[in-house]
């Protein structure tokens, strides 16, 4: 082949940067020439690269060569191989030169090194992308081929293949006639060890995985053929699976060069996780064998853990391919969270009420909680580490440990007093295998018992709850552990995790402790927390550990060392960071609850509160830091004690308008967090309203931030003192509002303010009484003239809901501005703004969200249907979806999205309107899902297996009888609205609003009634065009 192409790769290859530059340079250029495709194709597979490099003297670059080939056509093929691509840059190939390179990297499947293969697999999948079935109809079984061909690296390189292709492009009428062709050629491979490797018959578990999650996802369209597929195929696999974890572990892990076989039990179980909850019937006869091969392989290869891990003695072999990972924790945890996948369901009961088995398991899962040294020089180390974890917030780390505590905890939740008891037995075999290695002079013997007491910890609350309620205290003895083993362990400065533990025990089960105890522990947490004398992990357990003793400990004894605390707590704001800082933080927190505050005098509060601002100044970006941060303020700024609010507030306000002055358009997220703040030591909750004048000291920085960044809680906090607030200009605070809000309307301005603009004006509207009405018809139309270019619900919301209150106050004057007023429009030159505004409302109006909003928005419908006004029925809306026949029972891949769009009928706004009221009133407990004949609907037998078993957790879908009671109640109509949800940061006074504390059901029950007694909007006549369930649910309310 021409030198054209193989001198630039050669030169991406060189140390020197500019020569690396003009080679990528030349390749794009080169990349123009579709034939490119082919000649980098070649020289990916050496056909002709390995001649032209040893004539070049470059033969120690061939392999480099060969692998800088496939990148470069990797790109190619994403910027210049098809239009599907979002990144395609023109110039595409003829479909010869397409069908040439197809041929060629599909050989590459078959290519003897590993990394070449990878990359024509990632090619292929890619090209296929686009490319298959219309332009290369031949991929499926030309792959079939290289899987049954019996030869590693072709089955290596077609499975890379399939991987993601399945996965990713095909529809439902492909996915079962490919399963038949490829499962029997994949058993096969995996129950061949003698001719394939251990790692060529994991990937294919791993295919054979996403080929089941496929299987998943078309049972609906095809619930015949899945289920025979289930039935005849399902069974072999699920056969296939057990013999291959009956074989022996231990030889896999002894004395072996590499771990490759565990790579394969890996897949095993996660396949097996995937089809418990996939098809679970399939499973349900092998359950308990699964269990018990499970169990055994955790006690089998725990001394393996043992050696390669608590610590080390040897160093653990690995994957013989570098692009493969394996270990005894990843394969534990594998095992651990199928175990844990079975016990949330609720299956093999008589498996788990096996005392002897449960025991077995709990014993081994205390084995495989142990801290590894990996895990005891991270926390010593690093604190931000070890309090992650502690608090189960460290998902990078998830391992045996955490998937041991969860497994215990989905135990408990099933199996209560089985779990709870053979806890108690396992904790005290713990407890005798730690003495007994401690009396060997073992320097791991504290190992066992940090793990258990570690275990039943991070269990505290269930286990707590299950004593209190059902067992009295009697088969967990936590009582007889904190006094006569734990307290042995506060002194053991040689074993500071254990030492750290036996406090953080004691706190999570502090309501089961005698107050003397409790008082006790919590008095040596100080000391702890006060000592130079002890290491991180012992510090912050302590703290741990008070945290959570707060709630317990006598209020009077805590309201006398709760000063000593913060005053002790105060100073590692000062150097703490992450969790540790969040740690901190929170237990101040719970510190200033204590007492509601009185402890707290001024001077110890500003010096908190100045803590507190340092702590903002350095994790402005942590949104997390400054969520506490935020709860912390309002905490202090509500206290009960004299004088440390005003304190407070001349400690932190000078500060914080310091930094909405100094903020630029550059900077918004300084002002945005600073105005988070500011809010919260503004909401005091022990006083209404702002102090008299405050707003004078705030509004010039406040509405200079403004200008750069949004906000609505300062100014909604006491809009009395906003309106009567004079800048120095002569503007008033009301005009700075409208300014604020004319900016927040722009289209070239960012829409993730969302509600904030829609808040703004709700506020105005309620609060501006008559200084607003003359500024509304220049509002709504500046809202109408946003609508169109809106591009989230959010957004849409802001501009809807302040109209809709505006119809509910006053619908006809509404109304009347709406219809007179004109929008541009593109496409049409000018549309009526009350066009606009029903069709951007009615296309919203399910999404709204919010209590108050959602019923203002209600509300107002029923005035706009009950005026009877002839400009509405000439509006019309978006209606319910059509069901295109392309679309009908299939599922919608990428390319068919793009080519059907979804379709909505075109109907009047009154019948849209009394659609959307219905819907209301059956999201507010009025109504019954029925079919199209309007009967009560069913639900189809699905085909997971269920139906068959006969146990409790069957008959309630996986839940014991009283918790499916209960989540029906909470989801049934009746219960909680999720819909409507009172969100966390809804105003309180909205809340209070009457709107939001009206019967509304029986409002719209009543409204109804009287429609059709009087016949509004010919009411009778819109009725014949509503659903089965809208009819329903209308006669229901017209007949109550």
């Amino acid at each position: 082949m021409s030198l054209d192409l193989l001198t630039p790769l050669v030169g991406t290859l060189s140390p020197d940067a500019n020569t690396r530059m003009s080679s990528e340079l030349a390749l794009a250029e080169l990349s123009k020439n579709p034939e490119s495709s082919i000649a980098l194709a070649r020289v990916l597979l050496s056909q002709e690269a390995d001649i032209s490099v040893r004539q070049m003297k470059f033969v120690a670059y061939l392999s480099c060569v060969m692998h800088s080939a496939g990148t470069v056509l990797r790109k190619y093929i994403n910027e210049h191989w098809s239009p599907y691509f979002p990144s395609f840059k023109g110039n595409a190939p003829s479909i010869e030169i397409k069908s040439v390179v197809r041929e060629a990297i599909l050989q590459g499947l078959s290519d003897p090194n590993r990394k070449i293969r990878s990359l024509c697999a990632y090619i292929l999948s890619t090209i296929a992308h686009s490319d298959w079935p219309d332009d290369y109809p031949a991929l499926l079984d030309q792959l079939v081929t290289l899987i049954s061909s019996n030869h590693s690296d072709s089955i290596h390189g077609a499975m890379q293949v399939f991987a993601d292709f399945i996965k990713a492009d095909l529809t439902e009428d492909q996915v079962l006639p490919l399963l038949r062709q490829l499962l029997p050629v994949m058993i096969t491979i995996i129950m061949s060890p003698q001719s394939h490797s251990p790692l060529t018959r994991a990937r294919t578990v791993k295919v054979f995985r996403q080929c089941v999650e496929s299987l998943y996802m078309v049972q609906e369209q095809h619930p015949q053929a899945v289920k025979e597929a289930v039935a005849n195929v399902l069974p072999s696999w699920i056969d296939a699976f057990q013999k291959l974890l009956e074989v022996d572990v231990l030889p896999e892990v002894q004395n072996t060069a590499d771990w490759d076989a565990l790579v394969l039990r890996v897949q095993l179980y996660k396949t097996l996780e995937t089809l418990h909850t996939t098809f679970p019937k399939a499973l349900a006869s092998s359950l308990a064998d699964l269990l018990q091969l499970s169990v055994l392989h955790l006690v089998t290869l725990l001394p393996a853990f043992t050696t390669f891990h608590l610590p080390p003695t040897e160093s653990a072999p690995g994957c013989s391919e570098p692009d493969e990972s394996v270990s005894l924790p990843q394969l534990s945890t594998t095992i651990l969270d199928f175990i844990a996948a079975i016990a949330r369901g609720g299956k093999s009961k008589a498996w788990f009420a096996n005392t002897s088995n449960l025991e077995t398991l709990i014993q081994a899962i205390f084995g495989w909680s142990q801290m590894s040294e990996d895990d005891e020089e991270e926390w010593a180390e690093n604190a931000n580490a070890f309090v992650a974890q502690e608090k189960d917030e460290n998902l990078e780390k998830y391992g045996p440990r955490s998937a041991g505590f969860d497994l215990i905890g989905s135990l408990i939740e099933r199996w209560p007093s089985v779990t709870v008891k053979c806890l108690q037995a396992a904790t005290q075999q713990a407890l005798q295998i730690s003495q007994n290695a401690r009396q060997s002079g073992q320097d791991d013997w504290w190992r066992p018992l940090e793990a258990s007491l570690a275990c039943s910890a991070a269990n505290s609350e269930s286990i707590t709850e299950y004593l209190e309620e059902e067992d009295g205290a009697q088969s967990f003895d936590v009582k007889n552990l904190s006094s006569e083993i734990l307290p042995s362990l506060h002194q053991l400065s040689a074993t500071p995790f254990l030492q750290g533990r036996s406090f953080v025990f004691a706190s999570k089960f502090a309501s089961l402790l005698s107050s003397d105890v409790a008082q006790q522990y919590f008095s040596a947490a100080i000391e702890v927390v006060e000592s130079n004398n002890v290491g991180v992990p012992v510090k912050l357990s302590a703290v741990l550990a008070i945290k959570d003793f707060c709630r317990y400990v006598d209020g009077s004894r805590m309201s006398q060392v709760a000063p000593r605390l913060a005053n002790d707590l105060g100073p590692l704001l000062l150097v703490a960071t992450e969790d540790t800082l969040s740690l901190t933080l929170e237990t101040i927190g719970v510190l200033l609850e204590v007492d509601k505050g009185a402890w707290l005098d001024s001077t110890l509060a500003v010096s908190l509160a100045t803590a507190f601002l340092d702590v903002w100044r350095k994790n402005l970006k942590d949104h997390i830091m400054m969520s506490i941060l935020e709860s912390n303020f309002l905490t202090l700024v509500s206290v009960s004690a004299d004088g440390v609010y005003e304190a407070v507030l001349n400690a932190t306000l000078p500060p914080l308008c310091q930094a909405l002055l100094a903020t630029t358009a550059d900077e918004s997220w300084v002002a945005g967090s600073a105005l988070d703040l500011l809010a919260s030591l503004m909401s005091s909750t022990s006083r209404p309203g702002l102090l008299p004048g405050l707003f004078e000291v705030i509004a010039t920085p406040l509405f200079h931030a403004l200008d750069n960044t949004e906000d609505r809680d300062v100014i909604q906090r006491d809009f009395a003192q906003v309106l009567a607030w004079h800048q120095a200009d002569g503007r008033t605070g009301l005009q700075r509002i409208l300014g604020v809000i004319a900016r927040l309307l722009e289209p070239s301005k960012d829409e993730s303010g969302g509600l904030v603009v829609g808040d703004l004006i709700v506020q105005l509207i309620r609060q501006g009484g008559g200084s607003i009405k003359p500024l509304l018809p220049e509002l709504i139309q500046a809202m109408v003239l946003r609508m169109p270019t809106a591009k989230t619900a959010t957004f849409s919301q802001s501009l809807i809901v302040p109209i809709a209150l505006l119809i509910y106050l006053d619908s006809t004057a509404v109304i009347q501005l709406l219809e007179e007023t004109s929008i541009p429009s593109p496409d049409q030159g000018t549309r009526s703004a009350l066009d606009v505004f029903l069709n951007t409302w009615c296309e919203n109006a399910v999404t709204i969200q919010g209590l108050w909003a959602s019923r203002i928005s209600v509300l107002a419908l029923c005035q706009l249907f009950a005026s009877d006004r002839s400009s509405l029925k000439q509006v019309h809306v978006q209606g319910d979806m059509l069901i295109m026949p392309e679309t009908k029972d299939v599922i919608v891949t990428r390319a068919r999205a793009k080519k059907t769009p979804h379709k909505f009928a075109s109907i009047p706004f009154p019948l849209k309107a009394l659609k959307l009221i219905l819907s209301e009133l059956r999201s507010e407990g009025d109504g019954e899902r029925v079919d199209g004949q309007g009967n009560p609907a069913v639900d189809l037998d699905s085909d997971d297996g269920d139906e068959d078993w006969a146990d409790e957790e069957t008959q309630y879908q996986g839940f014991k009888k009283d918790e499916f009671e209960f989540l029906s109640e909470m989801l049934g109509p009746g219960g909680a609205n999720f819909d409507n949800d009172e969100d966390v940061d809804e105003d309180e006074d909205l809340l209070n609003d009457p709107v939001s504390q009206m019967d509304i059901k029986g409002h719209l029950v009543s409204f109804l009634r009287e429609c059709g007694a009087r016949n509004v909007n010919d009411i009778s006549q819109l009725t014949n065009e509503l659903n089965a369930e809208e009819i329903l649910i209308l006669q229901r309310a017209v007949h109550q």
